[in-house]
């Protein structure tokens, strides 16, 4: 089977910067999303063996967890992984950790990267930088990161900015030049992918589609919401959960958490109804309160409904549980033939 940098390379009005998967080290442009709570070594080194690029969400953990779930994974998979590290928290001793565990791939997200990107890059690691503006695009290459990745508002969990990934992509690429753009928000299918490549992104950053996964251990009603949402079944808010910093704005799933809130005319943090009213509990991670930032688990027990059920736009596009191999497979499969179809039809056109 061809991988889409060769066919991108037939194509000269679809190109794909090679750079992206050579500085990555994966075969696939395909990377997966760091999706706290629901992402373990078996989901990461998954996408890395298929082709991708894995990445863990270490950057509320411990330095023993993050430790022990590098070196789990490192047994898993011989290929590149990353580590997604929250930039709104102190993450030096975490970066570290990572470094002397030679972790490959370090993912930065939030504030402004330039305080820990020289570090990671002297240990010889790749640094990839969320965005969500193109002004934003231009610091972080400023800074010396390797890879952006700019995530349009229509992600799930926690959302940057407020620009769709449509017009976020190409504003984005005019702006960094030869620096490799991995687009993020709403990608799901081949389709997505295929649609950011031809914005001229490198890759397509996916999180939604890979909770249907067969590594992803999350509560069976959480994943059952997922199969049957539809595109409009998600909302953002502003800071409805509690995240854990301020103006941290997330998308999930519309639920009767969010519906009270709403008829309660959105009052502020406080003043919410059921505040501090225990829901669900979980036996790794104890109760869980009302409007609590918990990825439902499958050791939780409770009101699963009323729990922060992280989901993006592309939702609607996620109809069945498989391998995350397989995933990815399909992904490329389905890319693949719609880019083949579009060169057909520009040669039928000539």
């Amino acid at each position: 089977m061809l991988y889409l940098t060769k066919l991108l390379q037939r194509s000269k009005d679809m190109p794909m910067t090679p750079s992206m998967c050579e500085r990555l080290g994966i075969g696939i442009p395909i990377i997966q999303a760091p999706m706290g709570g629901a992402v373990g070594p078996a989901l990461a080194a998954a996408v890395s063996n298929a082709g991708g690029l894995g990445t863990l969400a270490l950057w509320g953990t411990d330095i023993d967890t993050l430790r022990r779930q590098v070196r789990e994974t490192q047994a898993l998979t011989h290929k590149p992984f990353a580590v997604n590290l929250n930039l709104e928290f102190p993450q030096e001793e975490r970066l570290e950790a990572c470094l002397r565990e030679k972790v490959p791939v370090i993912s930065f997200f939030w504030r402004e990267p330039s305080a820990l990107v020289e570090r990671a890059k002297q240990a010889g690691a790749v640094v990839l930088h969320t965005v969500s503006t193109a002004k934003e695009a231009r610091q972080a290459v400023e800074c010396g990161v390797d890879v952006v990745v700019a995530q349009g508002w229509e992600a799930g969990g926690h959302v940057r900015g407020t620009v769709a990934t449509m017009p976020l992509i190409p504003a984005v690429v005019d702006t960094v030049g030869s620096i490799p753009v991995v687009a993020a928000g709403g990608i799901a299918d081949g389709r997505g992918l295929a649609a950011a490549l031809a914005l001229g992104a490198s890759g397509a950053w996916i999180g939604t589609r890979f909770l249907a996964s067969h590594e992803v251990a999350i509560h069976p009603h959480y994943r059952e919401r997922l199969l049957r949402a539809t595109e409009n079944d998600t909302v953002y808010l502003d800071e409805l959960f509690d995240i854990g910093w301020p103006r941290a704005p997330h998308r999930v799933l519309r639920n009767s958490t969010v519906a009270e809130w709403e008829s309660a005319g959105r009052p502020a943090t406080g003043s919410r109804p059921g505040e501090g009213e225990i829901v669900a509990t979980s036996k790794s991670r104890g109760p869980i309160v009302r409007y609590r930032s918990y990825t439902p688990g499958a050791d939780a027990d409770g009101d699963i409904e009323a729990l922060s059920l992280w989901a993006g736009q592309s939702v609607a596009l996620v109809h069945r549980v498989q391998p995350a191999a397989e995933i990815i497979r399909e992904i490329v499969s389905e890319a693949q033939s719609v880019l083949d179809r579009l060169a057909q039809r520009r040669l039928e056109t000539y």
